[in-house]
């Protein structure tokens, strides 16, 4: 599976942003995904997961109530939806799946992953 993220950017506080995973070379579905982000200096960060039916979802506290995962199957694509962003959450955002059907929070967990999307939050 290869995947491919987009949809990051400049936005100012407060501001919003959608970054999208488009997933090619087999089946999106079997696998969960998640969302991480890695600023300089600083380890990678889970953000959120959602398993492969997307019927559960999962948040770390940095992302509750501002960031929204999902997916789309069909598409083979997943997304992660970001309100009130600030700018601590100025970073590369990447996505990843993982050849099991339920969310880890640990990087090595996960052994597809995108190429990272900018995203840039000015004060």
């Amino acid at each position: 599976v290869q995947l491919q993220a987009f949809g990051g950017g400049l936005v100012q506080a407060g501001g919003s942003l959608t970054l999208a995973c488009a997933a090619s070379g087999d089946t999106f579905s079997p696998y969960a995904m998640a969302w991480f982000r890695q600023a300089p200096g600083k380890e990678r960060e889970f953000l959120a997961g959602i398993t492969w039916r997307g019927g559960d979802t999962h948040y770390a506290a940095s992302a509750k109530g501002r960031f929204t995962i999902s997916r789309d199957n069909a598409k083979n694509t997943g997304y992660l939806q970001m309100d009130s962003l600030e700018p601590e959450d100025t970073a590369v955002y990447y996505c990843a799946a993982r050849g099991s059907s339920t969310i880890a929070t640990i990087p090595d967990r996960y052994i597809y992953w995108g190429q990272g999307t900018q995203v840039t939050v000015s004060s």
